[in-house]
Order: C-alpha cells, then structure tokens, then sequence
C-alpha cells in the first residue's frame, strides 16, 4: 500500500482540532500525524512530523496564520489549506495567504454540520490530496466521501451546445478574453492582469470561489491591474479595458444584445460541481462571440472549462493553457491539452503577451 499523505493541523480551537481530525481520517489514503494550537508548537511538530500537508487556521494566537505562513514557505516550503471564515475580512484575509504561498482553503467547519458533513468532507479530503500533489513552487482527483455526491452536471443544464458545429458569421470585430481558473488560479489571475493594457479587449473571468469572496477578489484585482476590474452584474455591457468576474453564487453567460456583448448571471445548478462554472461561460462566448473570442485556462484542480475549451476552439478561437510547470495544479488545462482544444500551452508569465499579440493578429 502506498504511503498516506502526513496532514498537521494548527487550529487553536480544540474542537476545531478534533473535527477536522475526523473528518480527514476518513479517507484511506490521509494519516493526521500530529496538532498545534499555535505557530510555535506547529514549527517543532513540522521539523519532527515532516507533514507533507498542513491545514492552518488564519486567526491564531502568539502569531498570525499569514506570518507563519509567509515564514514557512520561504524557509521551508511545504502545501498549505487555509480554514477560512466565509465572510468579508476572512476573505481578504484569506485572498492574502493565497498571495502568500497557500494551495487552497476551505470554509471554518460549523460546530453544527449534521446536513453539511458530507459535502463537507468531501471537499476538504479532495482539497488536502491535491495539495499533497501541488507544485508549491509554481506561485511564491478522486475522492472518499460519507454520504451522497453532489451530480457532476455538464454545461447542458444551464446551455444547450449547439447542434450544427459551424462557424458562424459575427458582424462585430469585437474581442472577448474569456479566462477560467480554479486551485491557485486567484495569483495565477493577478499575474495575468497586472501585465494587461488598459485598453485591452474586454474580459470575462470564472474562477471558483466561494460567494462571500468574489467581491473582495475583484476590488483586489482592481487594484493592481490597470484595467478596471468588476464583480459582474447582470446585464452589464462588456467593454474594451474592463474585467468582469463572475459572482461566487452565479453562472457567467455572455450574450449578444444588437452589437453589445452583456454579462448574463445564472443561478442554475452547478454545473462540474462548480458554480460558476468554467465550462459554461466558456459555451456561451463560443456561442455568441465565436473565433472573435480569446479562451484561456489556467490552473486548478479538475476538468471543468476542458470541454468549454475544446468548444471555442471548434468555431475558430484562439485557445491557450497554462503549462505543467507553472500550475499549482494541471489539472484543467491539462485535462483541456487532452481533449484536443489547446492551441498555445505556455507558462504563465508568457500568457499576457500571447493574448495581447492574438488580439493584434486573429487566428
């Protein structure tokens, strides 16, 4: 039998502790081998333990998560779940560990999870064996389950694919980035944005992220790009120089409206358990913008966005993935490169410059 994954977890709530002890040793392949109730016992138990993955607490005592976590992966790199409180300042809090080294984060589990537990373990079992596999360098899929699984609905629930794969005729000359994203994808957006124009083409973005967060991402992204980032609204024009990302509870559906391209919010099912989903948005834009349309995919965990990819690609856009060396995790562009729908895989300093020289030249 193949080694389990050695998980530390530094909480300071006992209760926490024990929780999320049992919830993890409920998938075979994870063994927590050891607790800290604060940063200082956490660092002995790291040099005696070696845990190849550690679930941090943001709010700690003697010494903040951030810190410690900022202190850890530059001395001693090694995968990091965040357990974040799903609200405003637990998520910028949180946004700035993800900036800081940290794979990944879940919601602080309730005292009270008698209707969430399954869907909770699963996530956070799912979340801890990606993290074993991360490559935690890149910034600075199986589950065990108790209970019943959420559908892995297709794009179908919210968009039916069109029929007839043709390539339909646009009037307009109008370029939309569309870009999806998942595990490290929120530093893997910034890298993206910060190299971006002011005056380049409008773009939309899904990244998976709780509802209580989005809001906060896109002010923070605002603030380092130079293009104007948005928290998209329903029914709002999509503009050269501005950015739109989908709300944490929606679907980002592009839609034509005369010669306009608008942002349509969608609260259907998830849809790859995910909402928003990547390869939604990604089925809209092929739809309506066609091989005027830019995808890109970066990293995250999963294959949501794969199909969506190789669908843009069918109706003649321009298609790029982040490459294996550069993801946190290459699991939705690579599971895009299998289906065929990549046309440029690129590390992710190079993405900016591609899309910029793509929307300069077309296809």
């Amino acid at each position: 039998m193949a080694n389990k994954i050695k998980v530390l977890i530094v909480d300071d709530s006992s209760l926490i502790r024990q929780l999320l002890t049992k919830i993890l040793e409920t998938g075979n392949e994870i063994e927590v081998v050891g607790t800290a109730q604060d940063p200082y016992v956490a660092r002995d138990k790291i040099k005696k333990l070696k845990p190849d993955v550690i679930t941090l607490d943001v709010e700690m005592p003697r010494m903040d998560g951030i810190t410690f976590l900022k202190n850890l992966m530059r001395l001693h790199p090694i995968p990091v779940i965040m357990i974040s409180s799903l609200t405003e300042k637990g998520a910028d809090v949180t946004l700035e560990a993800l900036a800081s080294g940290a794979i990944d984060f879940v919601s602080k589990p309730k005292i009270d999870l008698a209707h969430s537990l399954p869907d909770y373990t699963e996530e956070i079992i799912s979340k801890v064996k990606t993290a074993s596999r991360a490559n935690v360098h890149a910034i600075t899929e199986s589950s065990d389950s108790i209970g019943e699984i959420p559908p892995k609905n297709s794009a179908d629930v919210i968009l039916e694919k069109n029929q007839k794969n043709n390539k339909r005729h646009f009037k307009t000359t109008d370029t939309i980035i569309a870009l999806g994203a998942s595990t490290g994808g929120t530093e893997a957006i910034k890298e993206v944005l910060i190299r971006m124009p002011a005056d380049a083409p409008g773009m939309v973005i899904s990244q998976h992220i709780p509802e209580a967060f989005s809001g906060p991402f896109s002010k923070r992204m605002n603030s380092c790009s130079a293009m104007t980032v948005y928290e998209a609204h329903d029914g709002q024009q999509i503009l050269p120089g501005h950015v739109y990302i989908a709300p944490g509870s929606h679907h980002l559906l592009i839609e034509r409206d005369g010669a306009r391209f608008i942002c349509r919010l969608n609260d259907g099912p998830a849809v790859n358990r995910h909402r928003p989903s990547v390869d939604v948005m990604f089925r809209s834009v092929a739809q309506n913008v066609g091989p005027n349309a830019i995808g890109v995919i970066l990293t995250g965990m999963g294959n949501d966005g794969a199909a969506g990819m190789r669908e843009l690609n069918e109706v003649g856009a321009n298609t790029i993935a982040q490459d294996e060396k550069t993801s946190v995790v290459w699991g939705m562009p690579g599971e895009a490169v299998k289906l065929g729908g990549v046309d440029n895989i690129l590390p992710l300093n190079s993405i900016p410059g591609k899309i910029i020289s793509l929307t300069k030249q077309g296809k």
